[in-house]
């Protein structure tokens, strides 16, 4: 199996690099990652100026390649340039910090593997709860049997999933669910201070667990809850329901 492997922290992060050691066991796995973290910026491409590129070493091998651009940039970079041959995976993470709810729509973590998603090829994103200093060895292993599970159960080409583990504690997870996004939002933070020159600045608050409604079955109510959580999901935002009650409505300019 080849798997493109990117992430939005940078392709110096410890997530990154746990996942790739544990991707190598079951897998010919192929680094491109942005030089720089790039978290929240979605699904963002670069377009106005050129992609600047490194190549990568650990221990005087090849590790991958650094992309000064977005996870799509690197996403497509892989794709249509560094992968030798075609991948039959796309893989993002492992992020500091989870993606659920509605965050989900911010994520350069989720994008990367959205991104491998628009290319046909099954896609997850992985990340970890910051809530408690991440075991990123641990988390690299748990992710990669779950991944091996979807590989098992899913026939799917161009499939896209979401995981999150918890807060590690010594105990691990409580266990692993299948769930929806939680979309139900009942707040949002913009905390607002000022530098020592008296001027205002701004922090945006982004936390999936605090800012969102823990209804039953959802991400964000189960990673709260102590499990790790797989959800599906998919990148066509159209509303089917009223495209079909709208189809013969007579719109007139």
């Amino acid at each position: 199996m080849r798997i493109l492997l990117t992430n939005d922290d940078g392709i110096h992060a410890p997530g990154l690099h746990a996942l790739r050691e544990a991707l190598d066991a079951i897998a010919d796995v192929q680094v491109v990652a942005p030089t720089t973290e790039q978290s929240g910026v979605g699904l963002s491409i670069t377009y106005l100026h050129p992609l600047m590129v490194h190549e990568e070493f650990r221990d005087g091998e090849h590790f991958g390649w650094a992309v000064a651009g977005s996870p799509a940039d690197c996403v497509k970079l892989g794709m249509l340039e560094f992968c030798k041959s075609e991948p039959h995976m796309v893989v993002s993470g492992i992020n500091e910090g989870s993606n659920a709810g509605i965050n989900v729509l911010y994520s350069g973590t989720v994008a990367g593997a959205i991104e491998g998603a628009f290319f046909g090829y099954t896609s997850v994103a992985v990340s970890v709860s910051t809530d408690t200093t991440p075991d990123y060895q641990t988390t690299a292993r748990q992710a990669v049997s779950l991944i091996e599970r979807i590989i098992e159960n899913n026939c799917d080409p161009g499939s896209l999933w979401n995981i999150n583990f918890p807060a590690c504690t010594p105990d691990g997870p409580r266990g692993v669910k299948t769930t929806s996004l939680g979309v139900r939002r009942y707040r949002d933070v913009m905390e607002k201070r000022h530098d020592p020159r008296g001027r205002p600045y701004f922090w945006s608050g982004l936390d999936p667990v605090e800012n969102h409604d823990l209804e039953p079955g959802t991400d964000v109510r189960e990673l709260a809850d102590g499990y790790a959580t797989i959800t599906p999901l998919h990148f066509d935002l159209t509303l089917e329901p009223e495209v079909e009650r709208l189809r013969n409505v007579n719109w007139k300019l």
